[in-house]
């Protein structure tokens, strides 16, 4: 077992390719570096590539697997869904979550500057009022003073522990916050507490007169500023200096400052739903610190934790009533894209269940196909292009299966063709006898598988020979069983009774009724018998319907046509016998109709004067070649491979 797994790990690391090879070697390397501590500044940089190489091994692992995964059309589908429209969906949705919370944390921030500064203005304006006011108090001394006019109390009615104060706060309008001269508004931090601030002059030398408002911060007015908002904190800070309380001392960025901090009494409220999320608002305002007679520029961070659906009210519900509408209608809007995309979904899962559905049953159909089980079937269960796809799948492989039956139809007549070409060929002489006198030759070319044309060369004895030629109606293998049927029925009659062997007539009519009875009606056949006699160096004949056989003698061409009716028609028919001397040199040629009936371009037979002009023609041919340039000429005059019928020519020689 650890031998076949060091083989399967060696045929692993022989797959993976080079970057592969090099991103764990630097892995490896940079694990190796932390285990031994080293720290010096190569390590860093091995550290940062094997972050790369981390990072670049899942990504290969994806790539390995991803054919694997892609190569089902529904994995495919669903990737490509989730690539179109659930990230495109989750990158929006995304988008416009942070743009809300961005937007919500901003609109706290300015929610909290702008009512800290509404406070300030409302003291600023109690300053300014107090200063050019003749009803007030005008007190040389630095005590408090109430104010005497209705309108400051008015003004001082949401301002709870306003203290006004007259000569103080000269040093104010000397900072670089004063507005002006004369003129202060601010946040001061001064003996341990924070206060809005405001300070109002007029006047120069002796009559300058000062005013200051003063109004303490504290958890009530923390409540006032922002109200039904949430939790609201102030983080009161100045630079840090030695001597500070280490506990008040924090860092805020890069700055060490020392702070103070004021938190108001209202607490967060509940959220009103599962979207009604904690937003944190965050604004930093300037304040000017008071101790012991210094005066130090601070900061005060004022931020509030609350809820969007609280900032909503504030801020559509600030014009009146209608603002709620708003809302209403941007949740109803919010509500309606939320079943438009569960739609969208639905349908998206469903067209693609319906796609992938219909693949899968072409596939496990081409599965039944591939291992020859032609009888499975599509179910089309939709009207649409698929289903269609569907039937015509049904029907191709039902077409398949029927031109398969039909090709092993065909194999197997094929084969008994073949079987009955070979019977045939063995009808056929084997073997040309050989007479004193006399040479032959012989071709029959098939226009079929096998032939309806019939010849045979029959020994009758020493210089003694028959010759045959015939031409079975029809084609195929119903004029090869006729032929069979003549050719024993000639060899036996020949053999059996010497006499026939010269009496053609005779031997010619008992063909004639041998056929007529053991065939139909509509079977017959055209047939030449020739006897030839060496002694007598005569050719007896009889030409049963057959095509005349040709005879030339010296320049002389005679055409063998006496005889009858062709055999197997019509039963009592009588022959007639032909006799001709042969001179020495004299050339035989006996044909089927196949050698005269081929059409050229026009229209025009072969025929039978430009036959016995090519046998003139070519008289001084061995017979063999003769009989084969005969089959040639022939051929020619047609221009075309493609053979209509059976071509038989037999050729004789006398010496």
């Amino acid at each position: 077992m650890p031998r076949l797994d060091f083989y399967r790990l060696r045929s692993l690391w022989r797959r993976v390719s080079w970057r592969d090879r090099l991103a764990l070697l630097v892995v490896t390397l940079s694990v190796a570096i932390r285990l031994a501590g080293v720290t010096a500044a190569p390590a860093g940089f091995i550290h940062f590539l094997a972050w790369v190489a981390v990072a670049w091994l899942p990504f290969r692992l994806i790539s390995a697997h991803r054919d694997k995964f892609l190569w089902s059309l529904r994995n495919r589908l669903v990737v490509a869904y989730l690539f179109i429209a659930v990230v495109p969906m989750i990158l929006i949705l995304a988008i416009g979550g942070l743009a809300a919370y961005i937007g919500y944390t901003q609109l706290a921030a300015y929610t909290i500057y702008s009512d800290i500064q509404a406070k300030l203005q409302k003291v600023a304006d109690t300053a300014e009022l107090m200063l050019t006011n003749p009803g007030a108090a005008a007190s040389a001394s630095e005590e408090d003073i109430e104010p005497a006019s209705s309108v400051v109390d008015t003004l001082a009615s949401d301002l709870p522990g306003l203290r006004i104060e007259t000569g103080a706060g000269a040093e104010l309008l000397a900072t670089d916050a004063a507005k002006s001269p004369n003129r202060f508004a601010g946040l001061v931090h001064s003996g341990g507490q924070t206060f809005l601030r405001a300070v109002a002059a007029r006047g120069a030398g002796n009559r300058r007169r000062i005013v200051s408002a003063s109004l303490p911060v504290t958890p009530e007015l923390m409540d006032l500023m922002v109200p039904d908002l949430g939790a609201l904190r102030l983080i009161v800070t100045r630079p840090a200096r030695p001597g500070d309380a280490p506990h008040r001392v924090r860092t805020i960025g890069d700055q060490t400052v020392f702070s103070t901090t004021i938190d108001g009494s209202e607490p967060l409220r509940p959220a009103e739903h599962f979207l009604d999320l904690r937003v944190d608002g965050l604004s930093k305002l300037d304040v000017i610190w008071l101790d012991a007679g210094h005066v130090a520029a601070g900061s005060v961070y004022a931020s509030l934790s609350t809820r969007p659906s609280l900032l909503n009210r504030r801020l559509f519900n600030a014009p009146g009533e209608i603002g709620g509408i708003w809302v209403s209608l941007l949740y109803l809007v919010g509500i309606v894209f939320l079943l438009l995309e569960v739609a969208a979904l639905v349908t998206g899962v469903v067209l693609t269940r319906t796609i992938t559905h219909a693949v899968h049953e072409l596939y496990q159909a081409t599965e039944y196909v591939q291992q020859g089980d032609f009888t499975y079937r599509v179910r089309a269960q939709q009207r649409d292009q698929l289903g269609a796809l569907g039937e015509s799948f049904n029907t191709m492989t039902s077409s398949v299966a029927s031109l398969i039956q039909e090709q092993r139809t065909r194999q197997k007549l094929e084969n008994e063709l073949a079987i009955a070409q070979q019977v045939q060929n063995q009808l056929f002489p084997l073997e040309l006898p050989r007479l004193e006198g006399l040479r032959l030759a012989a071709v029959c070319r098939a226009a079929r598988v096998v032939s309806g044309d019939y010849y045979d060369f029959i020994p009758l004895g020493r210089d003694r020979l028959g010759i045959a030629i015939a031409d079975i109606s029809g084609k195929g293998i119903s004029a090869a069983l006729l032929m069979a049927s003549l050719q024993a029925a000639l060899r036996s009659q020949v053999l059996l009774d010497g006499a026939l062997s010269r009496d053609t007539a005779e031997l010619v009519s008992r063909l004639n009724r041998h056929l007529f009875l053991n065939t139909s009606s509509e079977r017959y056949a055209t047939f030449f018998y020739a006897a030839y006699d060496g002694g007598t160096r005569t050719l007896h004949y009889t030409n049963a319907g057959h095509l005349p056989a040709l005879l030339l003698v010296g320049q002389e061409m005679r055409r063998l046509d006496a005889g009858g009716m062709v055999v197997g028609l019509f039963d009592g028919c009588t022959y007639e016998q032909g006799a001709v001397p042969v001179e020495p040199g004299s050339l035989f040629v006996a044909y089927s109709d196949g050698l005269i009936e081929p059409e050229n371009v026009y229209g025009e037979e072969f025929g039978v004067d430009r036959l016995a002009e090519e046998v003139s023609r070519n008289r001084s041919l061995a017979p063999q070649d003769l009989a084969e340039r005969l089959v040639c000429a022939a051929e020619e005059w047609a221009g075309t491979a493609e053979q209509a019928d059976d071509m038989t020519v037999l050729v004789a020689r006398f010496e």
